[in-house]
């Protein structure tokens, strides 16, 4: 019986270690759920560790270990030691999920300079360093998987989020240079691009019944908003070895918004 089912796609990640940003809440928080539903160790980057909630209890309540790391994403220095204390406590990092991000909100003639430089320290030069911080763990294991946040916007225009919608789509071409570079290394690099999901970051904008009823309608195919673990789906897929030959990718998860 073992001999016939050798060669099936593997989805569990039993025994692997990963690292999630932006843990506490939100995707983050459905997608290190996901994860360790799947087998997987979690360490949970949070902003602010002291107000982690239960997750670590939930995923321990799983038979899982999780380790809650101060990990604020404007910091290189938290992010450095956030990667360092991971393998310390457990012994490798197989698993990467860039997903902290944030998109203040504001037409782009009224953007400041403050916005502006904090939205590209958190969704970019965050993402860039924990990339590099993984990636050398990963270059030294020779294997490893990082799966990046981008969004549809960073492949439609969405009105008042202009800078949010840079750094996405700078965040789909960073995915294609890293997984050029460490390919031989066995370290696929890939992103998901979600559209409106139900978080507490779209909360109050699908509150307001026009904002909603657009959103559904642009979902052409599907006319749905999407729930967190739509989108933890894709990300344990693409951290499995059922995605081994799938990186430079972006996999979009609109519903079918950008196929209009």
């Amino acid at each position: 019986m073992e001999a016939s089912l050798k060669g099936f796609p593997e989805f569990g990640l039993f025994g692997q270690v990963a690292l999630v940003t932006g843990a506490a809440r939100g995707l983050g928080n459905a997608i290190s759920r996901a994860l360790a539903h799947v087998g997987s160790d979690v360490a949970l980057g949070l902003r602010d560790v002291d107000a982690q909630g239960d997750l670590a209890a939930q995923i321990e309540a799983m038979g899982r270990r999780a380790l809650p790391l101060q990990m604020d994403m404007k910091r290189l220095d938290e992010i450095f030691r956030a990667v360092e204390d991971t393998v310390k406590r457990f012994g490798r990092l197989d698993i990467l999920v860039n997903n902290a991000g944030l998109a203040p909100d504001n037409l782009a003639e009224n953007v400041s300079e403050a916005d502006f430089d904090l939205t590209l320290a958190v969704n970019l030069k965050g993402t860039f360093f924990a990339s590099q911080a993984a990636g050398r763990v990963m270059l030294r294991q020779k294997s490893g998987r990082i799966i990046n946040m981008s969004s549809q916007a960073g492949f439609v225009a969405l009105p008042t989020e202009s800078v949010y919608c840079m750094t996405k789509a700078a965040i789909a071409h960073l995915t294609k240079c890293l997984a050029v570079e460490w390919g031989k290394y066995n370290i696929t690099v890939n992103a998901v691009a979600p559209t409106f999901i139900h978080t507490p970051g779209t909360e109050s904008y699908l509150a307001n019944p026009e904002s909603r009823s657009d959103v559904v309608e642009r979902i052409a195919a599907l006319h749905r908003i999407g729930d967190p673990m739509d989108v933890a789906g894709a990300v344990v897929f693409l951290a499995s070895s059922a995605a081994s030959l799938i990186t430079g990718e972006t996999i979009l998860i609109d519903g079918g918004w950008t196929a209009r």
